[in-house]
Parts: C-alpha cells; structure tokens; sequence
C-alpha cells in the first residue's frame, strides 16, 4: 500500500521524488522504490521522521505502537508532523497516545486496488489537523482512486467495505468463471469475460448515476435468462451473505482496535 501511495503520487505530481523518503525493514523493498521512482532511502524509522514533515504509516495494526514510538523519540515538538496512517482497526486515540501528542493525526483506511490507480479510500482527521493537511491527505489517496472522508465512528464500516471488499469481488470473479466452466466454457475465456463483465458493470453504476437496482432491472426481461439466474442466487441468501461478509469485517475491524 504504501508504493502504491507514493507512485500515485508522484505520478500525480503530489510530491517531488526528491522530497520523499521511505524505510522498511524490508530492506529490498526500499531499495526498489529508490530505483524505480528516484526517492531516498533511511535506515531507520529515527532517521525518516527527523527529515519528513508528514509520515504516512503502512504497518499492520501490531507494529504501530512500536513504530509510533520512534517517531515521538524522533519528534521534539508537539504537534509538529503530520501523521497519516493506514492501519486497520487503530483508532484515533490510539494513534494519539502513541505519538504522545507529537503529531497531527489522520486515519485511513485504502484498499489494494490503488496499486492499479482504482482504489478507493476513506479517512478522518483528529486533532490540530488543518485545511492544508486535509487538502494533502485528499490529493495523496486521490491521486491513486476516490476518496472521500468520514467520522471516525464510521471507519471501521469503511473497513468492511472498501477495505474488505476487493477480496469479496475476487471471490465472485472467480466464481463466476467456475459457474461458466461448469456450463462448458475453457478456463481462460471464462476469467476473461468474468473479470470484464464486473469492470463493466461496475462503470455503468459509475458512469450512468443510476440505482443498481434500477440497471439490474434493465438486463431482467420477463421469464428470461437473468431472472432465472436472480432466482437461484437469492434462493442461497447471495444479498444477504455481501451484507453479513461486510458487517463481519466491520466488527473484525473494531476487534483489532480493542486489543
């Protein structure tokens, strides 16, 4: 997530290669985007927040506290850098506590499909957080798909949602290509007008303005193909499996900020 930020961005003219720097453990990994898009490189967490005026955090919900940490070690001033994080579930507060105040907070919460310029995210802003941040914070997750912001209370919703959502999409894709294959179609034709029909779809609801309801109407002519089809997935609860697959992820996404 965090190459897919900072080559959006500079692909965006968000930022300049020469005023990113990047550090993971992963020491390959920085090396990479250092070749690849002309940023610098650290060697530490230390050595990244001493030269960065705002610090987008990519780490799993575990290793924020540990990171954060370095980061006020590292922050004389409070308030001083801007802070973006994309952690699932690690509130505002949290966030917060583990800067020790030395920051300007933002919580996000993107999805994968901005490695392909396509994501779509959503995110908050705490305390001290000002119209410059909030402008900075939207053209960096614009600059990769939509985003939009809202109440920390909805966050975790977003989880489910956008952030869960991609790999529920895969899930379809591919079950649609394995319902075509069981009707005769060969394996790589099948994936390829499954992956196109959800791409087209999804544009149409996007494009046109229009209810999916509505569009779902206009494809369901009277004792027809589609409808039969309808009929099938709701006789196994498909409406009602997409709602309970996002509120699940949700709640999940509340777990992890709890512990």
């Amino acid at each position: 997530m965090g190459r897919a930020l900072i080559e959006g961005a500079i692909r965006a003219g968000t930022v300049k290669p020469e005023d990113v720097l990047a550090y993971d453990i992963h020491r390959p990994t920085v090396e990479k985007l250092v070749h690849d898009q002309g940023i610098t490189g650290t060697h530490s967490i230390s050595e990244l927040a001493e030269g960065s005026e705002a610090i987008l955090l990519c780490t799993k919900p575990g290793d924020v506290a540990g990171a954060l940490s370095e980061v006020a070690d590292a922050t004389p001033g409070d308030g001083e850098k801007l802070l973006i994080s994309v952690a699932a579930g690690v509130t505002m507060a949290q966030l917060e506590a583990h800067t020790a105040g030395k920051a300007r907070v933002i919580r996000s919460m993107p999805n994968t499909p901005a490695l392909v310029g396509q994501g779509a995210a959503a995110f908050t802003t705490g305390i001290g957080v000002t119209e410059d941040d909030e402008a900075f914070a939207s053209r960096l997750f614009g600059s990769v798909g939509q985003v939009v912001t809202v109440p920390e209370k909805l966050m975790d919703a977003v989880t489910g949602l956008s952030g869960s959502g991609p790999a529920f999409v895969y899930l379809f894709i591919e079950a649609l290509a394995d319902g075509a294959v069981a009707s005769g179609l060969p394996r790589d034709q099948a994936l390829a007008l499954a992956t196109q029909t959800v791409l087209g779809a999804a544009t149409m609801v996007k494009e046109t303005g229009l209810h999916p309801g509505l569009l779902k109407d206009m494809v369901t002519s009277p004792g027809g193909t589609t409808i039969r089809g309808i009929e099938a997935l709701e006789s196994n609860a498909f409406r009602s499996a997409a709602i309970q697959a996002v509120r699940a992820s949700s709640e999940r996404s509340i777990e992890l900020g709890k512990s």
